[in-house]
């Protein structure tokens, strides 16, 4: 009841895990690649930032961030990065999909896909994820 003394001051230590689709994205289109992230069982997704080293060719990037079980835009749904965008960083939010599953990841780890669409022959995506492990908020 009193702080300092019997209250606790404790909260979740924000993680965060990153990847990069390379330079893929030089050959246009790309299905569903595998990435090296796994986020934790019962996590909840803070944010999800899109650094563009390298800006997109010719066309835009039609970008999604999934999963290998729940699909391929399961936290970002085909977010629009254009060549008029530039090189630099990108904000999707929930409303780019997936705001149900940034709340909770569920009860099994999650192994990240990302996949894009359009003509583009040029740029980078470097995604990283930030979030609380095993906050469980369902």
């Amino acid at each position: 009841t009193t702080l300092g003394s019997d209250v606790k001051n404790t909260g979740q230590v924000v993680m965060a895990q990153t990847f990069s689709t390379g330079s893929a994205l030089s050959s246009g289109a790309s299905a569903a690649n595998a990435t090296n992230v796994v986020i934790p069982a019962n996590s909840q997704i803070i944010d999800i930032v899109l650094d563009c080293p390298t800006a997109m060719g010719n066309a835009t990037c039609v970008f999604s961030i999934g999963d290998t079980v729940g699909g391929n835009a399961t936290f970002v749904n085909s977010f629009s990065i254009t060549v008029a965008s530039g090189a630099g960083r990108k904000y999707p939010t929930t409303e780019a999909g997936g705001a149900l599953a940034w709340a909770d990841t569920g009860t099994s780890d999650v192994k990240l896909t990302w996949t894009s669409t359009g003509a583009t022959n040029a740029g980078e995506v470097r995604a990283t994820i930030l979030y609380q492990q095993n906050n469980n908020l369902a």
